[in-house]
């Protein structure tokens, strides 16, 4: 190539580094939005909101949520997918949105892994297998045995198809080879609101969601999705403990951007992140919600992402889940 071609090819590049570099700086120059794909009163929201006001008290300007519910948290991925790549829009990213629903959703608009850029995992944190009090099962052997005595009978709510709530309870459908009906909505608040209103019988959800409404007496919590207890629920059991064996699950939040952000920018949020991780009320809030602070470096959080896909791609063919 003639060389002054390839230096005039080169300069959009290297005018656009610098100009992400100059806003490292002085960034951000705007408010900036968090996109969480469901409703209010979630543990996506939730995550978002504590992020969004530690963020509004670091960077100088106001970060807020927007709320973008539907299939999954894939209305509004697909909203942060088409964003400009210029750091003032972030996505709360999940299992649901970078792990289960490409696996459940073959024709995405957006690439999981292309379209984003990620910038650090956040929490870890367990579902909760909760029922409605009026059901006659209190423990996961006994959900099991009215599930095979009744099948299809017991319907269970989740915050949408394609999230770690359904598919944990597909994998204990697989597992236990029970039948149980999914019904899905819009985000956990209007699944829990039907299921203490006695329209469904169970739910998975995060355990920072179910946690009040436990507390509260609501809802029956039979045991927690992961392999080990959690201190929040220290009288709940494992799936593992309660019989169901090879069954695991760890739901998990984290922050992302569109494709192609420069480095100086991912650099900028993950610093933000970090920091924002590390304050004592942060740690307190999540740490009272049951949640494990992760806090990784961005490569270290598109690795997981992948080896998320992989895994979740293989429990979704086994299953046979579908988007209902």
């Amino acid at each position: 190539m003639n060389p002054l071609l390839a230096l005039l090819a080169a300069l959009p590049a290297t005018l656009a580094a610098s100009d992400a570099q100059a806003q490292a700086g002085g960034f951000p120059a705007k408010p900036v939005r968090i996109v969480v794909g469901f409703v209010p009163g979630g543990s996506t929201d939730i995550t978002g909101r504590v992020m969004a006001q530690r963020f509004t008290d670091q960077v100088g300007q106001p970060v807020v949520v927007e709320n973008r519910p539907g299939a999954g948290g894939n209305v509004g991925a697909e909203a942060v997918a088409r964003a400009p790549a210029d750091g003032h829009t972030l996505m709360l990213t999940s299992i649901a949105i970078q792990g289960i629903g490409p696996a459940l959703y073959p024709k995405l608009p957006f690439d999981p892994i292309r379209d984003f850029t990620p910038i650090t995992q956040l929490t870890a944190i367990p579902n909760v297998l909760a029922v409605h009090p009026s059901l006659p099962a209190r423990s996961v052997s006994e959900l099991i045995a009215l599930a095979r005595k009744r099948p299809g009978a017991i319907a269970f709510a989740s915050a949408g198809a394609g999230t770690s709530m359904h598919l944990s309870a597909e994998l204990l459908r697989y597992l236990a080879s029970i039948e149980v009906l999914h019904v899905p909505y819009k985000g956990s608040a209007p699944a829990m609101q039907d299921l203490i209103g006695g329209h469904t019988q169970m739910v998975f959800d995060n355990l920072p969601f179910v946690l009040p409404f436990v507390k509260a007496g609501k809802v029956r919590a039979l045991a927690v999705t992961t392999t080990s207890r959690n201190p929040q629920l220290p009288e709940v059991p494992t799936m593992i403990e309660a019989g169901v064996a090879g069954y695991d699950v760890t739901s998990w939040f984290g922050l992302a951007a569109p494709g192609g952000l420069a480095a100086p920018l991912v650099d900028r949020w993950y610093q933000e992140s970090v920091k924002a991780l590390q304050h004592p009320d942060t740690r307190q809030r999540f740490g009272d919600l049951g949640a494990s602070i992760v806090g990784s470096t961005p490569v270290e959080f598109g690795a997981f992402i992948r080896t998320e896909l992989t895994k979740w791609a293989r429990v979704v063919k086994a299953s046979g889940a579908k988007a209902d």
